[in-house]
């Protein structure tokens, strides 16, 4: 399974599937080559992710 570096979700596709080198995170919006493969790291991105992301939304309020 793939996953996204940035938020960590598996919600990642190409962008084109001619132009496989590119990734497109569908929850964050992630554009690139790089993807994680490693379930436990994703999952470490994904909760620190979600941690900041709540920080940010507690700041706007």
């Amino acid at each position: 399974m793939k996953f996204c570096p940035r938020c960590g979700s598996s919600n990642i596709e190409w962008i084109l599937p001619q132009i496989w080198s590119k990734w497109e995170c569908k929850d964050c919006g992630y554009i690139g080559s790089l993807i994680i493969e490693d379930s436990t790291l994703a999952e470490e991105i994904r909760k620190n992710y979600l941690k900041k992301r709540e920080e940010k939304d507690k700041e706007k309020q």
